[in-house]
C-alpha cells in the first residue's frame, strides 16, 4: 500500500510539472455602446457600435517549455463584431495575429506569421489610440501612421531581443511570395524602446513596397489600408512619464505615401502622386482612484498632397476626453467625447472632418460621444 501512494504522488508530481510546463489560454475582449455623432454625411446619428475603443478579439496563445531557457510560443488572434457577429477581415479565420516561434529568455524572441509592425509594437503604447486596450475613436487621422493597427503583416519574421538595461529592439520582414517579385508587396520594419523607472521612450520605421495589396502579399485587401501606395514609410518618436496616478505622452509621426491608388477599404477614393501627413499628439492618464480614471489628448495633423487634381495642405485638430469606471479588472463602463476640426482642403476629398471608426462630415466639423462597456475573458 505504501508503494501505491509513493507511486500514485509521483505520478501526480510528475503530471503537474508537465502541466506547469505548457499552457494553452482562451483569451478575448468584448466592446460594445451606444455612438451620436452631429454630422456623418449631413445628418446626425444615433447607433449601437462595436470596438470604438478597443478591438473585438477573441484568441488562443500557448507556450512550452522545451528546456535550457528555450520555449515554443504561438497566438491566434480573431477581430468580430458584437453586434452581427461577422468576422473583421472578411474569408479570414484569424485575421488580427497567427503566428508560432521560438523564444529564448537571454538570446531573444523570432516569429513567423502575421504580426505586428514595430510601429504598432513599440509607439503603439504612447499613443491614446492604442494605450492598453486601445482607443479607436482617438486615432489620427485615417490612422495614417497604422500606430492604431488598422493593417497587419502577413508572411512575417520578427525578432524582438531581450531587454538589456532598459533597452530592446525590435525588426521584422515581411516576404510578398511573389515568384520573379520579391520587391513587390513587401515589408519591412525596426524598432527601439528604452524603459526605466517612470521613463519611456520609443523610436519606429516602417516601409511597405509596392503595396498593391495582392492576396499572397505582405499587406492584402482584408487589411484596412486607407492609401496603398507604390511606397509607404512611417516613421516616428516618442515617450512618456510617470509621476505619481499621471502618465504624460508625447508622439510625432511622420507619414509619406508615393504613387497612392484607392484600395478595396479605402475611405478615401482619390490617387495622390504624392501625400504626408505630420501627427503631433499629448496625451494624459490620471488614475483618479484604483477604480476611476480620466484620459485626454489633442492632436494636430498637418498634410499636404499633389496629383492630377491638383494641390492641398490639409489639416486637423483632434481633442479627445474619457472617462473609465473598472467593476472589475475583467469589466468597465466609459464615456468618451471627441472633436475633431478639418480645413485647409475646400473642394477636395479631405475636406470635410472624419473622425476614425465614422463616415464623414459635410463640413470641417464634427463631434462624437459615446458611452458603453467593455468585457474581458
Amino acid at each position: 500500500m505504501k508503494k501505491k501512494i509513493i507511486g500514485a504522488a509521483a505520478l501526480f508530481a510528475f503530471a503537474a510539472a508537465a502541466h506547469a510546463q505548457s499552457s494553452v489560454t482562451l483569451y478575448g475582449l468584448i466592446d460594445t455602446g451606444i455612438v451620436y455623432t452631429n454630422n456623418q454625411g449631413g445628418s446626425s446619428a444615433w447607433q449601437v457600435q462595436s470596438s470604438m475603443l478597443s478591438n473585438e478579439v477573441w484568441g488562443l496563445k500557448g507556450s512550452e517549455d522545451l528546456g535550457s531557457n528555450l520555449h515554443a510560443i504561438f497566438k491566434l488572434e480573431n477581430g468580430f463584431n458584437i453586434q452581427n457577429g461577422k468576422t473583421t477581415y472578411a474569408n479570414t479565420m484569424f485575421g488580427r495575429q497567427a503566428y508560432v516561434g521560438i523564444q529564448h529568455d537571454q538570446f531573444g524572441t523570432i516569429t513567423l506569421g502575421r504580426q505586428y509592425d514595430s510601429v504598432v509594437d513599440d509607439l503603439g503604447p504612447i499613443a491614446l489610440a492604442n494605450n492598453g486596450d486601445g482607443n479607436n475613436l482617438a486615432a489620427h487621422p485615417f490612422d495614417n501612421d497604422n500606430v492604431d493597427d488598422s493593417f497587419y503583416i502577413n508572411n512575417s519574421v520578427k525578432y524582438v531581443s531581450p531587454t538589456y538595461r532598459g533597452v530592446q529592439a525590435e525588426a521584422l520582414y515581411g516576404f510578398s511570395n511573389a515568384a520573379g517579385g520579391f520587391a513587390d508587396n513587401r515589408a519591412y520594419s525596426f524598432g527601439l524602446t528604452y524603459s526605466i523607472g517612470p521613463i519611456n521612450l520609443a523610436a519606429a520605421y516602417l516601409q511597405l513596397n509596392n503595396g498593391s495589396l495582392s492576396s499572397s502579399g505582405a499587406v492584402s485587401n482584408n487589411d484596412f489600408v486607407n492609401f496603398p501606395a507604390a511606397r509607404q514609410r512611417v516613421m516616428g518618436v516618442g515617450g512618456n512619464y510617470t509621476f505619481g496616478p499621471a502618465v504624460v505622452g508625447l508622439l510625432w509621426t511622420h507619414s509619406l505615401f508615393d504613387n497612392t491608388q484607392p484600395g478595396a477599404n479605402s475611405v478615401i477614393q482619390q490617387s495622390f502622386d504624392s501625400l504626408h501627413f505630420d501627427n503631433y499628439e499629448v496625451n494624459v492618464h490620471y488614475a483618479v482612484t484604483p477604480a476611476i480614471s480620466l484620459a485626454g489628448a489633442y492632436t494636430f495633423t498637418q498634410g499636404a498632397f499633389s496629383g492630377s487634381t491638383g494641390s492641398a495642405d490639409p489639416k486637423w485638430h483632434q481633442v479627445t476626453l474619457m472617462a473609465d469606471y473598472s467593476f472589475s479588472k475583467r469589466t468597465d463602463v466609459y464615456v468618451e467625447g471627441v472633436y475633431q476640426h478639418a480645413y485647409g482642403a475646400d473642394g477636395t476629398a479631405f475636406e470635410g472632418a472624419f473622425i476614425n471608426g465614422l463616415a464623414q462630415s459635410s463640413t470641417g466639423n464634427q463631434v462624437a460621444a459615446t458611452i458603453g462597456m467593455r468585457t474581458r475573458f
